[in-house]
C-alpha cells in the first residue's frame, strides 16, 4: 500500500462525525442471500443502530442480520449456492427471492439498497433497483477485474457507490468511470482490536508469531508439541463433496511420513459434521474437528492446506504456510477457463501479484500433490520462512495501521449517502 493509502485510511478512522447519532429515518434495503455476507450485513447494521437508530431495514437476511433487526422479506438460508452449473436448480427460488424483493423495493422506496455480494443476484436486483429510482451501494462487488469484465459496464450505470475490499480494486473501477471506495477486509477485522477499535496486532514479527504458536494450539485443545496441519475444505456442500476426498488423503499420507503429525478441521455450520466424523473413522485418520473458529485454528497451524476463497486470506493474516485447493465439476471448470483473466485464483497471490502459496486446482488437486506441497511447508526451512515474510507482507496491505473496523466505515459511508455527506474520500 502507498503512503498516501496509508494516510487515507487514518484520516477514514478520524473522519469528523464518525460514530456520531445521526438523525437519519426511513428504511433501508440491504440485501445478503450467503452465510458470510450475513455475518457482514449484522456488523454494518450494528454500527448503522448506534449512527442511525431512526433508520430500518429490511430485505435478505440470515440470522444474524435477523437478530439485529432487520426484516426478512427472503430468508438467507434458502439462497446459498456457488458454480456456474450447480445453480441451475436453485434458479426457480432464486428468481421468487429477486421478485420478491424488487416488488417490495418499489411498494415502499427505501431511502437507499446496501447489496453485499454475490453478484450472479444482486446484479440483477441492482438493474430493478435503477428502474425504480433506489440509490445502490454495494459492499464487497464481484471480481470484474478477474473475469466478466464486461459486468463492469453495468456497474457503472446501476451502481451509486462501490464500497470495495481488495486494494487495487478502486483503481481498477475508476479506470472505468465507477466511483469505488475501499472500505477496507473484513477478515482483517479479526485481528486483535485496542479499546478505540485500531488493529494492534498487525506488526506483530515473524518470531513472535512462532513462539506464540504452541499456546494457540494448547488453546484449541490440540497437542503444543506436536506440529499441526489444518484442513479447510470450504463451507458449501459442493466444496466438501470435491475437496473432501482428496483432503483425506492427503492426510492418511502424511500421518503415514510422520505419525506425530496432527491434524485439525474448522467445520462451518453450513457443513455436516457428523458426516465428516463418518469418513474420518473409515479412514482411521485421528481428526479434531472445531465447530467454526478458522482463524483460531490457522493461527495456531504450522502450515494449512485450504479451499481457494476468502479462508485464503485468512491464512495470509494469521501468517500460516498454505496450499490452496479447488475443483469445479468438469463443465464449470471448462467454462470458468475460458472467461478468467487473472494468472492466479489464491487471494494471497492475487494482492502480491505473484505465487506466494501453492495452487492445486482441478486435475492437480490430488492426494499425492496435496501431501508433497504440505509437507514442504511443515519442514523448517528457506521455502517456509519465504513464504510466512511474504504473508506479512500481504498482512501489512490489508490491515494498515490506524484503519477502524470495516463495519464502521461502511456504515459511515452508508451514513454518508444518505444524508449527502459521504464521510470515506
Amino acid at each position: 500500500m502507498s503512503g498516501d493509502a496509508r494516510a487515507d485510511s487514518v484520516m477514514r478512522a478520524a473522519a469528523p462525525g464518525a460514530g456520531e447519532t445521526r438523525s437519519l429515518s426511513g428504511e433501508l434495503l440491504v440485501v445478503a442471500v450467503e452465510a458470510s455476507a450475513d455475518l457482514h450485513g449484522a456488523a454494518v447494521l450494528r454500527e448503522l443502530k448506534l449512527m442511525a437508530p431512526g433508520l430500518r431495514a429490511f430485505g435478505a437476511a440470515g440470522p444474524l442480520m435477523r437478530a439485529e433487526g432487520c426484516e426478512a422479506l427472503v430468508r438467507a438460508e434458502t439462497l446459498g449456492v456457488m458454480g456456474l452449473v450447480e445453480v441451475l436448480p436453485a434458479i426457480p427460488r432464486l428468481l421468487r427471492a429477486l421478485s420478491t424483493l424488487a416488488t417490495a423495493a418499489r411498494k415502499r422506496r427505501p431511502r437507499l439498497a446496501l447489496l453485499i455480494d454475490s453478484p450472479d443476484f444482486n446484479l440483477r436486483l441492482a438493474r430493478r433497483l435503477k428502474r425504480v429510482n433506489v440509490p445502490v451501494a454495494y459492499f464487497i462487488g464481484p471480481s470484474v477485474w478477474a473475469w466478466r469484465t464486461y459486468r463492469v459496464r453495468q456497474i457503472a450505470r446501476d451502481i451509486l457507490r462501490m464500497l470495495v475490499i481488495l486494494p487495487f480494486e478502486r483503481a481498477f473501477y475508476a479506470e472505468h468511470g465507477v466511483e469505488a471506495i475501499y472500505v477496507g477486509n473484513p477478515l482483517a477485522d479479526r485481528l486483535a482490536v485496542d479499546q478505540d477499535g485500531l488493529h494492534t496486532n498487525h506488526r506483530d514479527s515473524l518470531d513472535d508469531d512462532t513462539r506464540a504458536r504452541p499456546a494457540r494450539k494448547r488453546e484449541l485443545g490440540l497437542d503444543p508439541a506436536r506440529p499441526l496441519l489444518a484442513l479447510l475444505p470450504g463451507s458449501r456442500k459442493q466444496e466438501i463433496a470435491r475437496l473432501w476426498k482428496p483432503l483425506l488423503g492427503a492426510a492418511q499420507l502424511l500421518a503415514a511420513r510422520d505419525p506425530s503429525l496432527q491434524f485439525a478441521v474448522p467445520v462451518a455450520p453450513t457443513i455436516d459434521l457428523a458426516a465428516l466424523r463418518d469418513s474420518a473413522r473409515d479412514a482411521k485418520l485421528p481428526l479434531a474437528f472445531l465447530e467454526g473458529r478458522a482463524p483460531e485454528l490457522l493461527a495456531a497451524s504450522d502450515a494449512a492446506v485450504v479451499a481457494s476463497g476468502t479462508a485464503t486470506l485468512e491464512s495470509a493474516l494469521q501468517l500460516c504456510p498454505t496450499v490452496v485447493v479447488y475443483r469445479l465439476s468438469w463443465l464449470s471448470y471448462a467454462i470458468a477457463r475460458m472467461l478468467v483473466r487473472v494468472k492466479f485464483i489464491a487471494l494471497p497471490n492475487l494482492l502480491a501479484q505473484r505465487g506466494i502459496v501453492p495452487e492445486l486446482i482441478q486435475a492437480a488437486c490430488t492426494p499425492e500433490t496435496i501431501a508433497e506441497s504440505a509437507q514442504t511447508l511443515l519442514a523448517r526451512g528457506g521455502v517456509r520462512e519465504g513464504m510466512r515474510a511474504a504473508l506479512l507482507a500481504v498482512r501489512d496491505e490489508i490491515a494498515p495501521a490506524g484503519a477502524a473496523n470495516v463495519a464502521r466505515r461502511v456504515a459511515e459511508e452508508i451514513s454518508g449517502l444518505l444524508t449527502g455527506e459521504s464521510v470515506i474520500r
